[in-house]
């Protein structure tokens, strides 16, 4: 039997298995076995040519995927807010490879990757799945692009696929700690009461996974999935933002209703409805911030940013250091910054500061 077939059996196991006290630890169990054989499903091939046309170089202080079903408009999103002009047809499948294209905005350059038209099965590598869920897992921000007159059915199809690959949308790292001991077995502890799971479940799920002695941490009232997740260790978190394309071809109540959801955002390049709000929020999912360099006696650069990330090491003044040369933190004696962070402009600070968007910093060093 093969790892396809062995997934489709447990999955129709736990379809027949009644969930309830008596049964929570075996289905505990049969998850942490899911999660195992689909991780392995999901381990890349040899180096083949199947590869041919993903292997993009990132590029830019971001990167944007672009997932969705076919003719959805991606390609058109792609060709209106960058110069890249990928072709755009009304058939199925325009797009076989992975499109890259460079946005400019705030200046920032943000690489947006249009990627073939997902379809179920992509967790399975049906359609090129393998290679387009790995080039998503590289991005920063995925943008889960639906038909806004279809998208129900699209919609749900694409979060249960990206939920299998491991892609956790708009969803924090669960912050559970696994200490190895040299024994004494699974020791649950936590500073909460946990709700969603037992000492014998964790044990079950932690002895699948051939950790036999530890401590296991819960900083919060976490469940089975999300030992899981950290255990498995390839899980991605990542925001994502729903862009309900075509709004042109549906009911302005239904536009409203659209705009209203969590996490969304309505548009029509055709018409250029809701562009600019579009790069708006894409950037506040984005999450970066602007630092403007200053030498002693001239005026900021305004033309080079440096950018921070959050999940790059944060916004420090040491991680804007960082981004200049590594060994200036030697010769680091004080930093000045103007802007939104700071009580009152110029003010000096140290290492641990943390900036804001479009702060001005000046990087005062020892003399030798």
């Amino acid at each position: 039997m093969g790892l396809l077939e062995k997934i489709k059996e447990l999955e129709k196991e736990m379809e027949r298995t009644q969930r309830n006290k008596a049964t929570e630890h075996h289905f505990g169990l049969m998850k942490a076995r899911l999660a195992k054989m689909r991780s392995q499903l999901l381990e890349p091939p040899k180096k083949t040519g199947l590869s041919e046309g993903f292997d993009v170089q990132k590029h830019g202080h971001a990167r944007i995927a672009m997932i969705g079903f076919p003719s959805v408009g991606k390609s058109t999103i792609l060709s209106h807010f960058t110069e890249t002009k990928s072709e755009v047809n009304e058939r199925d499948f325009t797009t076989l490879t992975c499109i890259p294209g460079m946005l400019y905005y705030k200046n920032c350059k943000i690489q947006i990757l249009d990627l073939p038209g997902i379809i179920e099965g992509a967790s399975e590598g049906r359609g090129k799945g393998r290679q387009v869920i790995a080039c998503a897992k590289s991005a920063d921000l995925i943008l889960i692009v639906l038909d806004a007159a279809k998208f129900k059915e699209q919609k749900e199809k694409i979060l249960k696929e990206l939920d299998l690959v491991g892609i956790r949308l708009n969803k924090e790292k669960p912050h559970i700690l696994i200490k190895p001991t040299s024994g004494g077995g699974i020791q649950l502890m936590s500073p909460y009461k946990l709700t969603k799971v037992s000492q014998e479940e964790v044990r079950l799920v932690c002895h699948e996974y051939k950790v036999l002695n530890a401590q296991i941490v819960f900083k919060d009232d976490y469940d089975i999935d999300d030992l899981i997740d950290t255990l498995e260790g390839n899980r991605r978190y990542i925001k994502g933002l729903f862009v309900y394309n075509k709004i042109d071809t549906i009911t302005m109540e239904d536009v409203d209703h659209l705009a209203k959801l969590p996490d969304s955002v309505i548009l029509s390049c055709q018409l250029n409805l809701g562009t600019e709000y579009f790069l708006e929020i894409m950037w506040k999912y984005l999450g970066l911030v602007r630092i403007y360099t200053k030498k002693k006696g001239n005026p900021p650069d305004f033309e080079e940013p440096i950018v921070l990330r959050k999940h790059k090491g944060g916004f420090s003044v040491l991680s804007a250091i960082n981004q200049i040369h590594r060994d200036l933190v030697q010769s680091f004696k004080g930093a000045i910054v103007w802007g939104k962070s700071v009580k009152y402009s110029p003010q000096k600070c140290g290492l641990n500061h943390i900036l804001e968007d479009e702060d001005v910093l000046q990087i005062l060093k020892n003399s030798k």
